[in-house]
Order: structure tokens, then C-alpha cells, then sequence
């Protein structure tokens, strides 16, 4: 769809629109839907994270190997019951919900891959906080996922979204910058603010390794969700208070997909290096292998 955030920006600002009007016109164009057909799929998808949200959050989803699960829950009573997390309420929030994401999708429940299952808890969890918390309207939030599909799509273009091909930075690091980009619009920022947000969420979260133990996307999975939903709203303030990151999204997309290339394969979702090959992880890993023996 988009070759480079700067297309995007340009575009956006040459016409005064959004980006999520942006990317709307330029999915029309390429025909794949008219508009009605196309925000229905969208808010098909919306339904589709937002159920997921609710899951696990209601109970303690626990995954097929039995390794992981729970912590959505856990984290959801503890605010219920009234403590004060230190990462205050909207935060803390996003971060339950995304957490909830990726213990259904362990659990075999449906979820969206945004974009991938592994990273698919950042933007529902992100966005339906905010939903919560400021009443934005479904029909917002369709936009707001249309303006993070735009992002991916250049990330796809110029580098990868695959733990595969990149490490966890090209999965988490994808979801929490397209996610950033999306909520800064969603606030009232420009699409240039929205360009910045993206470059900041991938030059915190350059070199993060893929690192799954016993190759499952549960450890550490589930809880890197739950930082990217961090580093998104670490961006999302400081690009509306008008800080800039000094390397353009672009050329910082670029650099996540020169790292990726570079990184060791033991990083790279095989799960022979870093978390999955601790005396732990390694006892992990011989537990769920004997469960299917």
C-alpha cells in the first residue's frame, strides 16, 4: 500500500486529512472493497479483539501446555479491588487487556493478528482502554486501526513483521509503533506527531530478540505485550508534547530491518538462544515435549 511513512505524511498533510482517511482512499483505490464493505470487515475485527479482551480478563485463560496464563486476570482483580498501580489506570488497563489477548491466543480462543499472533495484544488492548477511559466511538477506533494498518504495511514493505525475519522487534516493536501512530491521531495529533511516535516506539524497542521457550508464543510473550503497550503510550506523550525523534521513522524502520537481518538465528524465533535456553526454559520445554509423547 505505502512504500514509506513520509509518502503517508505527505499525503495526509498535502490534503489536510488523517492518515486513517489516507489509507481509506488508498485501499479504495486498489480495489480491494468499497468503503462500507471495507469499515464493516474492520469492525468485524474490532468485535472480534474486543471479545478476546473480555475473556481474559474474566478468567484465568490458561494455554494448552499449561506454562502460561492467568496474569491478564490477575492483574484485572488487583485494579478491580481498588490498589493503585503505579503505572496509573489507563496503563495498567492496557496493559491487562493486552496481556488477555495473547493468553487467549494461547488458549486456542479467537484473536486478530495485529500483525502477528504473537504481538496481537498491543493495539486492542491500547485502543479499547482509550476507548474506556476518553468514549471514543467504535467508527474511531475503525479509523484509528485503518491509520495503524497504513503504518504496517510500510514496516511490511521495508522490513518484516515476522519474529522469523526479525526478532521480537519486528513483532512487538511493529504492533506498539503502529499502535502509537494510530493513538496519536486518535488524541488529536497530526499525521507528522503520528510519524514521530512510530520512530520513537522502534528505536526503544531496536534489537529485541524473539526468544520463545519451548517455541510457544506464551514466554515471554504474553508480558512483552504488555511492555509494548508501554513503550506505545511512552511515544504517544512525548510526540504530543512536540518531541521529535531525530531519526526519521523511515530510516528507523530501515535500521530494525538491518538488525534483523544480522541477528543470530538463535534469536530469531527458534527457540535456541536467550529466555528459551535458561535451566528453566529448558525444563519448560521437556515438560510441554512430554505432554505430547
Amino acid at each position: 500500500m505505502f512504500e514509506s511513512i513520509a509518502e503517508m505524511v505527505h499525503l495526509a498533510e498535502s490534503q489536510s486529512l488523517p492518515l486513517s482517511e489516507v489509507v481509506q482512499r488508498a485501499e479504495t483505490e486498489m480495489g480491494g472493497a468499497d468503503r462500507p464493505t471495507m469499515r464493516a470487515r474492520m469492525a468485524r475485527r474490532l468485535e472480534v479483539m474486543r471479545h478476546a479482551t473480555e475473556k481474559g480478563v474474566a478468567e484465568p485463560v490458561r494455554s494448552l501446555s499449561g506454562i502460561s496464563g492467568g496474569s491478564a486476570f490477575k492483574l484485572w482483580n488487583w485494579l478491580e479491588d481498588g490498589h493503585q498501580p503505579i503505572t496509573g489506570p489507563i496503563l495498567s488497563r492496557a496493559i491487562a487487556r493486552a496481556m488477555a489477548v495473547n493468553e487467549v491466543n494461547a488458549g486456542m480462543g479467537c484473536i486478530v493478528a495485529t500483525p502477528t499472533a504473537g504481538s496481537a495484544g498491543i493495539l486492542p488492548g491500547v485502543l479499547l482502554t482509550l476507548q474506556e477511559s476518553y468514549n471514543f466511538t467504535d467508527d474511531q477506533l475503525v479509523d484509528a486501526l485503518f491509520t495503524a494498518a497504513g503504518i504496517g504495511s510500510v514496516v511490511v514493505a521495508r522490513a518484516s513483521v515476522s519474529g522469523a525475519a526479525g526478532g521480537c522487534q519486528a513483532e512487538t516493536g511493529s504492533a506498539a509503533a503502529m499502535a502509537a501512530g494510530a493513538v496519536v491521531e486518535l488524541l488529536g495529533g497530526t499525521p507528522h506527531q503520528s510519524a514521530h511516535a512510530v520512530a520513537i516506539t522502534f528505536k526503544n524497542m531496536l534489537g529485541l530478540v524473539c526468544d520463545p521457550v519451548a517455541g510457544l508464543v506464551e514466554i515471554p510473550c504474553v508480558k512483552r505485550n504488555a511492555a509494548g503497550a508501554a513503550q506505545c503510550f511512552i511515544a504517544v506523550d512525548l510526540a504530543l508534547a512536540g518531541v521529535e525523534s531525530a531519526i526519521p521513522a523511515d530510516e528507523v524502520i530501515d535500521a530494525m530491518a538491518s538488525i534483523g537481518k544480522r541477528m543470530d538465528d538463535r534469536f530469531k524465533e527458534t527457540a535456541q538462544g536467550g529466555l528459551a535456553v535458561t535451566p528453566t526454559g529448558r525444563r519448560l520445554a521437556k515438560i510441554v515435549l512430554e505432554m505430547h509423547n
